[in-house]
């Protein structure tokens, strides 16, 4: 296990700087793909509405709301306009891939009070509601459905979307493949694939970087979100299990933070031991919150979050906004290797979004925390 040992540079970051560089990125991806609704050509044609993408307007919500511009909302409507809203594949989808680009749509209903944002939406889930629990066979449908139906109970104020929502959450994490989460170790495996006795060449337990990350992100998400509705016993039970989740994983990335401020794509073994941005990003996203909610304590963790920063900006970003050391699409350490500085990943979209998501949750810990 790779232990986090460097202290934080003496030169102290502000959340103007962390901010400027987030508006950089997204002007160079902003730049780049103009057009929203043109569909990806990676293999196949997909459209824009695809997961990779909705991870990207996760970023980019992020964004406006620290420094608000109409063109980041003409480009999001743009983009959903044209998609009429829709979860990709349809209002009879139950993959939680296709319901991602949901917590965009959401977002922006909660902003206009635009029914036509969400119809299509609520139509989805409560389809998916009359169906089985157990469609989050892999850790990353946590984070790009999870949020959908919190963020739903939050619109609507309906708590059977919540309610459901935590079902699915506890059959991922407690049953399917004897449970998904190792409470000991705080980490998750990603699917069933990856519970012992899978082991990595070193003989440790495979815990993929952006695995855990999905995790992470979607237990901030919907934690926000089921923090700002009406308290009553059930809804405690679930924040307490949340919050629970969170620390411990906490703990656990703490552990196996690289002394340069990164993640490996596998967190605790050395196979494919490497810089990697996005579940390195999810990690920064996560600590910043739990620190500025008072979920997490102690300097460590800001230090943690103050290393991440500042190897990202050292070993990834480039002059003009592209991001390096992201790692492709696929699911485990092993996808999209080599990573390097100057390798474009089979898709930016998603890397970009995670930045983003890392970066703004960075500046707004630093815009609450006095100067150290």
């Amino acid at each position: 296990m790779v232990m986090a040992t460097a202290t934080a540079s003496a030169q102290q970051t502000t959340a103007t700087e962390v901010l400027k560089t987030a508006q950089r990125v997204n002007a160079y991806f902003m730049e780049k793909y103009a057009d929203p609704t043109e569909p990806t050509n990676v293999g196949r044609i997909r459209p824009s509405n695809l997961w990779t993408r909705a991870v990207y307007y996760e970023g980019l919500m992020a964004l406006h709301q620290m420094a608000p511009e109409q063109r980041y909302l003409d480009y999001t409507d743009r983009w959903a306009d044209f998609h009429e809203w829709m979860p990709r594949h349809g209002v009879t989808t139950c993959h939680a891939d296709d319901q991602c680009c949901g917590q965009t749509y959401l977002d922006r209903y909660m902003m206009t009070g635009d029914e036509r944002m969400m119809t299509h939406v609520r139509e989805n889930l409560d389809y998916q509601m009359t169906t089985k629990i157990g469609w989050w066979t892999w850790i990353d449908a946590i984070q790009m459905s999870m949020p959908v139906y919190s963020k739903m109970y939050r619109a609507t104020g309906e708590q059977k979307y919540i309610d459901h929502a935590m079902k699915m959450y506890v059959w991922c994490r407690d049953t399917l493949a004897g449970g998904l989460f190792n409470t000991a170790d705080g980490l998750w495996w990603r699917d069933k694939d990856y519970v012992p006795p899978y082991a990595e060449p070193d003989g440790k337990n495979c815990y993929w970087s952006r695995g855990s990350g999905w995790v992470y992100a979607a237990l901030v998400r919907v934690m926000s979100d089921v923090q700002a509705m009406p308290d009553n016993p059930v809804i405690r039970r679930y924040y307490r299990l949340l919050k629970r989740d969170f620390v411990r994983m906490s703990r656990a990335l703490l552990r196996c933070q690289r002394t340069d401020g990164m993640w490996n794509p596998s967190l605790v073994s050395s196979n494919y031991a490497g810089m990697e941005l996005t579940g390195t990003s999810l990690f920064l996203y996560g600590m910043s919150w739990g620190l500025r909610h008072g979920l997490l304590k102690g300097k460590k963790y800001r230090e943690a979050c103050d290393r991440a920063w500042q190897a990202l900006v050292r070993d990834c970003v480039h002059p003009d906004g592209f991001l390096g050391y992201v790692q492709g699409t696929g699911k485990d350490p092993s996808a999209g290797q080599p990573l390097a500085y100057d390798k474009t990943p089979d898709f930016e979209d998603y890397g970009t979004g995670c930045f983003l998501l890392g970066a703004i949750a960075y500046a707004q810990l630093l815009s609450a925390s006095p100067a150290r």
